[in-house]
């Protein structure tokens, strides 16, 4: 019965952080005009998973939040409109499924730190960079002719340099890579801080550290 209950409340307070984690992601503290945004902490009900249940556990949440993600980007902002055959696919794998799948990482470090708080930002840090590195591909295959419209429209020197200096594939990877950190940066500190901050309240924190252990 024991382990009936434990499976039980696993399911139930996976499904309600999804839920939140989906309801996070609509709020945003700002958007990028092609896609992208610094959301209010959505990454980090998913990240708790990927902490308090483990690395398994972590990944098949990142995954149907992935999938929940993705129909939400298609129903919601079209998404994948001008998309067709096999570039639907990559933007499906690279920015919805395994993008959000990487975020289950989390936990990759409990068990391997001493301080559960270092051990949870640091493994939470290294997943959202793996989520960047998922967008960057994402971007760099399927939208890199957008490069020399986005660094002209900066119009400073930062724009003028890159543009003196890079150029076909390279020039790509450079856009990519600047658009995705844009907004994939502030999100991870935005998400490490949440994670300190649940952490310093002792009640959850013993949560996330022995999971349904702790009840």
């Amino acid at each position: 019965m024991k382990n009936v209950r434990e499976k039980t409340l696993r399911l139930v307070t996976s499904g309600v952080l999804i839920g939140l984690a989906s309801v996070l992601s609509v709020i945003k503290v700002f958007a990028l005009p092609f896609g992208g945004s610094v959301t209010l902490f959505s990454m980090v009900p998913i990240l708790v998973l990927g902490y308090m249940y483990g690395v398994k556990w972590g990944l098949l949440c990142g995954g149907v939040y992935g999938v929940l993600q993705m129909v939400l980007g298609a129903t919601m902002s079209q998404a994948f409109a001008g998309l067709e055959g096999w570039t639907v696919i990559v933007m499906a794998l690279l920015d919805y499924i395994v993008a959000y799948v990487v975020v289950g990482l989390s936990g990759m470090f409990k068990g391997k730190l001493k301080n559960h708080t270092v051990a949870f930002s640091l493994g939470s840090a290294i997943a959202i960079l793996l989520r960047l590195i998922c967008h960057f591909l994402s971007g760099w295959i399927l939208w890199g002719s957008y490069a020399s419209s986005y660094f002209e429209e900066m119009n400073n020197s930062f724009g003028n340099y890159v543009l003196s200096s890079f150029d076909g594939q390279l020039l790509a990877a450079l856009y990519s890579l600047v658009y995705n950190a844009s907004y994939m940066l502030p999100e991870l500190v935005m998400s490490v801080i949440g994670i300190v901050a649940l952490m310093a309240v002792k009640p959850l924190r013993e949560r996330m550290i022995n999971g349904n252990k702790a009840f």
